[in-house]
């Protein structure tokens, strides 16, 4: 089995007194507004707020912005979350690009300039924790084309704006993202002129994915330039490029290009040298090519092409039944984020890092109450190990043959890392168009070659899930439930839902497979 050594030898023990211990202790602590709290907490997701009460104790007041069945990726922060967040002592958030950038431009514009913002992963190896590069590969036929930002950008909150100028060509653009609830959020439209609304933002070194719509085909040039700007109003144009697109297979590519047409990619402004460029995955593991952008063609080919659904929310796109060619945005939802992976705590060994920085950073806000941040860190840490003991000790029961994990997002390599797992395929619907025949046939192949027992929805992702529903009853597989991001009535604590996940792996993966 990977993973830890210290995992392979340990005995499953689950006791009354732990069980009882984290039922104890998932909500405890004094609200925000607490009289006898010592600092007042905002953290951005539930599994944070709950790691920090856990350390806190009496002496701090704890919310989260991110209710619970919330969604980090995609959440919208309201006035009252800013209105919690401006009498923040110290803000928690996970960092490495996990919150939804309205969240963290929301904290950075409310909570005051004195108060410290954490983002716990992003110094995690000092505490003891790993990090892992993410990995995208839904093995699309055709290119999965997003927007990325590189190069760091100064200033508190800064982020960059890329804005489309002009287009050339036979038809029109529409580039879109689709959220959560299946709602298009339109970002360039050129069927009503192209100005300064035709734009979207980005914090440094990151990226997101969108759905890219041409009405007709044949080639087209598109220009877009970025600026960076900062929360005191300063601006910096950083550029401009010119990007080829072919739609449509009788569209002839450019001699002396190179013509990507599949993998994963994305339009790039550099913030730092000023350049603009397309970045390609290359062969090797986190290996990028920067295409010029006038060195490049974007291949938008026939089998992309779709038909413009009925659904009203849809009608930017024409009228319903028209074609459309489209490169899809793959990803559900508002899906910001940089090359590491954000989803750290599934690795229990993780959360003991997490649960040190907490207790570091605590220290440093509120010196008086060291003895009891520490006595509470001491206890937590002591139960994080038993669970991390047993819930190896649970997955080591899976046969060998059966450790792989098909899920509705990709937030569970860690896990698969430390217990012995395989991250065989991760599946999120193309949430405004029917998946393509290609798609539903490839996740069937890999369910059926793989011998995957069984599949697993997220609670909150569950209602976007379709395909992956009905592909795995054609298949005959089991479908489960494991959590990732988020809580629910159910499971609202981070040892209820680790326990969870490895009880329901060991019971869906098991000898039967079900």
């Amino acid at each position: 089995m990977r993973g830890h050594p210290r995992r392979t030898t340990v005995a499953l023990t689950v006791t009354g007194a732990l069980l009882a211990g984290a039922g104890a202790t998932a909500c405890g602590g004094p609200r925000a507004g607490s009289s006898d709290a010592a600092l007042t907490v905002s953290a951005t997701t539930p599994v944070i707020a709950h790691r920090v009460r856990q350390v806190g104790g009496d002496r701090v007041a704890v919310t989260s912005i991110v209710p619970h069945h919330g969604d980090p990726h995609s959440y919208e922060p309201s006035p009252g979350d800013a209105a919690k967040v401006t009498r923040a002592d110290i803000v928690f958030s996970n960092g490495l690009l996990l919150e939804e950038p309205g969240i963290m431009k929301m904290v950075h514009n409310n909570a005051p300039r004195s108060t410290p913002k954490i983002p716990l992963a992003e110094r995690l190896e000092q505490y003891g924790g790993t990090v892992m590069r993410l990995k995208e590969d839904l093995g699309l036929d055709v290119l999965w084309l997003g927007w990325a930002v590189e190069g760091e950008v100064p200033g508190d909150g800064s982020q960059v704006r890329t804005t489309v100028t002009r287009l050339e060509g036979p038809g029109d653009l529409r580039v879109y993202l689709t959220d959560t609830l299946g709602t298009p959020q339109v970002y360039v439209d050129s069927a009503d002129g192209l100005d300064a609304k035709d734009s979207f933002t980005l914090p440094p070194e990151a990226h997101t994915h969108v759905n890219w719509a041409f009405s007709k085909p044949g080639t087209y040039r598109l220009t877009v330039k970025g600026r960076t700007e900062t929360l005191d109003g300063k601006t910096t144009d950083i550029g401009s490029g010119t990007f080829t697109f072919t739609v449509g297979d009788a569209a002839p590519a450019p001699k002396a290009t190179t013509v990507l047409d599949g993998g994963h990619a994305d339009v790039t402004l550099n913030a730092e040298t000023h350049k603009v460029y397309v970045r390609a995955n290359g062969g090797k593991p986190g290996e990028r090519i920067r295409h010029p952008a006038g060195d490049v063609v974007l291949n938008v080919p026939d089998r992309a092409k779709e038909s413009v659904p009925k659904e009203k929310p849809y009608a930017f796109l024409g009228r319903p039944g028209d074609d459309v060619w489209v490169l899809p945005q793959a990803v559900i939802g508002k899906h910001v984020h940089g090359d590491l992976d954000p989803h750290a705590w599934e690795d229990v060994a993780n959360a003991q890092a997490y649960v040190r920085r907490v207790e570091a950073e605590l220290v440093k806000a509120d010196p008086d109450g060291r003895s009891t941040y520490e006595k509470n860190t001491r206890a937590y840490l002591k139960t994080l190990g038993r669970l991390d003991a047993d819930v190896a000790a649970k997955l080591a029961t899976v046969p060998e043959r059966n450790r792989k994990l098909i899920t509705t997002h990709d937030a569970f390599g860690y896990l698969a890392r430390a217990y012995g797992m395989e991250v065989a395929g991760f599946v999120v619907p193309v949430p405004n168009q029917e998946p393509s025949a290609a798609q539903v046939e490839q996740l069937g192949r890999t369910i059926r070659e793989k011998k995957v027992p069984a599949v697993f929805l997220e609670p909150n992702l569950a209602s976007r899930a379709d395909v992956l529903r009905r592909v795995a009853r054609d298949q005959g597989v089991g479908v489960c439930t494991i959590y990732g991001d988020s809580f629910d009535d159910k499971v609202d604590d981070y040892v209820s839902m680790m326990r969870h996940n490895a009880d329901e792996l060991a019971r869906c993966l098991g000898k039967d497979g079900r």
